[in-house]
């Protein structure tokens, strides 16, 4: 006791006692700081938005990596194969994602594979699937090298969990449904035989012109980044949820318009279900409107649209100019016979077509009865007259005028125009782009003032793009009237409208409506990582979903254990105090009991 009271003396005399004091103090604040790093680790990264600036970096830098050869070595990436059946030949492309990035609110990242030469993998093949609708059993024979074809740069270990997708389109749509059922039901029964993709029953279908036109808009808006909410630098729009009185603010998307040779197609976002002025209309919005929801989980709202989606048979670029025709035929002959006059019966007295240019001659023949005409290239005039047009039928379903449209707010919306749009404006006028009604009419009105001879010595010159061909030169005047009523006119498109942009390519890429199928195909599968995910963490730790949507429990944790280290010294202190009394006490005794025995020892 002795040795022990004397140690106890010797480090009171030289200061506070480190064992039961410094150490655990040290051993607490470790415990915090060891706490607060766990805590930080807790909460996974990969949910933080990066800054705003970032967002755009890498956005920039993802759609030049869509340029390149898709690495098939990484066996992170999942696949998807879409086939496309037209009316006049079927398509395959091949599209991959990485793992979803684990935020509920995001979309999986598609992008369309690229081959080791960085071409898009993509294959056609002719006449469409229709051609063997008197033999279902040759369907899958007929789509066979498509699916070799993507088999072959899918990774075989892929293959079992890779969708397969077989979406017919017009040409299917234009067959009995007996027909219809009699080929997908071929597909059904004999493509998993000799493919391991992931395919059933609801994967092969013939979808709608509506839609169509869905997967279209989606696929536009996707590539322009227009579900990227979390980017808020662009415009944006108020959107109304449902019947629910509830709206949230988000990025504004695009509407598409896209003139082929025998339709015209418009889609576009509609923030407002609005209120319509009669029975019928109420019936037509029904039929004319897709809601859908875009994301994973049917919860969240953020990805809830409500898309205007309508298709007018007749109204494209070559079908509008046969019923122009038809009309000019139907005219001459009604105004010759109420004149007794012989317009358009010789080529000495042509009838004089302002729809072409100057000089051109040509002939119109409709059941048996031909017109001559030759041009005199008045786009004023051409426009005047190809409005009748608009009015299709005596059908409200086949009138452009008369058709259900849902309002579109001109003063915050943004629109693209493809095809006819992209050509009317940039083959021979090179307006491509940003379109300006005024711009577009002025150069209109003096390309079919020109001489057909002048013309054609400047197409032979180069000076029209590679795209312009013979076609493109006779029948400018005419589509550019056409657009531009059909915009103007048929869609009411204000004159001074400032958000038409006219394009083929959308960053360097031609965008099909099967990367919005596979989209939407597709959309609960980022589910299946959460879950993965989710699981993960409950193994790895308790502590990593705790904090990620309460911050203030993350707070509260902190003080709590900072609470209980300071109690836990005050402790300490109080049994350290206990120590030194008790100490003190030995030392009494010995001094009174210890040292006096050993006096009455010495001899």
């Amino acid at each position: 006791m002795a040795r022990i009271g004397v140690s106890c003396l010797s480090w009171r005399s030289a200061g506070p006692c480190p064992g039961p004091r410094q150490r655990p103090v040290a051993l607490g604040f470790a415990l915090l700081l060891g706490l607060l790093l766990l805590l930080a680790g807790a909460v996974p990264r990969r949910w933080a938005a990066p800054p705003r600036g970032a967002r755009r970096d890498e956005r920039y830098l993802a759609r030049a990596e869509e340029l390149t050869a898709t690495d098939t070595e990484d066996l992170a990436l999942n696949y998807g194969v879409v086939v496309d059946c037209g009316s006049s030949g079927s398509r395959v492309f091949v599209y991959f994602w990485p793992p979803h990035n684990g935020n509920p609110h995001d979309l999986l990242d598609i992008k369309q594979m690229r081959d080791r030469s960085s071409r898009p993998v993509v294959k056609k093949i002719k006449p469409g699937i229709s051609v063997t609708a008197a033999a279902p059993e040759q369907a899958t024979p007929y789509l066979r090298p498509l699916l070799r074809f993507a088999a072959a740069h899918v990774p075989a270990q892929k293959h079992k969990e890779t969708p397969l997708y077989i979406l017919c389109t017009a040409g299917m749509r234009l067959l009995p449904e007996w027909q219809q059922a009699a080929i997908l039901e071929d597909l059904v029964r004999n493509v998993p035989l000799e493919f391991d993709f992931l395919f059933s029953k609801s994967h092969a279908e013939v979808i709608s012109g509506k839609q169509e036109g869905v997967y279209a808009w989606i696929g536009i808006n996707f590539v322009l980044g227009r579900f990227d909410h979390e980017d808020e630098e662009d415009a944006m729009v108020t959107v109304a949820l449902g019947d629910q009185g509830k709206s949230l603010v988000r990025k504004r998307t695009v509407g598409i318009l896209d003139m082929g040779g025998a339709s015209l197609q418009i889609a576009y976002e509609v923030p407002d279900s609005g209120a319509v002025s009669s029975p019928q209309q109420e019936e037509a919005a029904k039929s004319l409107l897709a809601e859908f929801n875009l994301g994973c989980d049917v919860q969240h709202t953020g990805h809830v649209y409500r898309v205007y989606v309508n298709t007018f048979l007749g109204f494209g670029g070559n079908f509008a100019r046969q019923r122009y025709e038809e009309l000019v035929l139907n005219q001459t002959y009604v105004h010759n016979r109420l004149h007794s006059q012989q317009t358009g019966l010789s080529p000495k007295m042509p009838f004089l077509d302002p729809c072409l240019p100057v000089g051109l001659e040509d002939t119109v023949t409709r059941g048996g009865q031909t017109v001559y005409v030759r041009g005199r290239g008045d786009w004023q005039a051409c426009a005047k007259l190809l409005q009748p047009l608009l009015a299709g039928s005596n059908s409200s379903q086949d009138s452009l005028l008369g058709a259900y449209k849902a309002p579109i707010d001109f003063s915050n919306s943004e629109f693209y125009g493809f095809s006819e749009f992209f050509y009317c404006t940039e083959d021979v006028l090179r307006l491509g782009g940003q379109y300006s009604a005024p711009t577009f009419t002025s150069a209109a009105q003096e390309y079919c003032s020109q001489r057909w001879e002048v013309l054609t010595q400047r197409f032979r010159g180069g000076l029209y793009s590679a795209h312009a061909d013979q076609h493109r030169l006779k029948y400018q005047c005419f589509k550019s009237a056409w657009m531009y009523q059909v915009l103007h006119e048929g869609f009411q498109f204000p004159l001074d409208y400032p958000s038409l942009r006219t394009a083929q390519l959308v960053y360097d890429r031609e965008v099909q409506w099967t990367l919005g199928a596979i989209l939407y195909k597709t959309r609960f599968l980022p589910l299946r990582d959460l879950r993965q995910e989710s699981i993960r963490q409950a193994h790895a730790s308790w502590l990593r979903l705790s904090f990620v949507y309460n911050h203030y429990l993350f707070f509260a944790c902190i003080l709590v254990v900072a609470l209980a280290i300071v109690l836990y010294l005050l402790r300490l202190r109080r049994i350290h105090r206990r120590q030194l009394r008790m100490a003190q006490h030995t030392l009494l005794w010995l001094d009174k009991v210890v040292v006096p025995l050993g006096q009455g020892n010495v001899p």
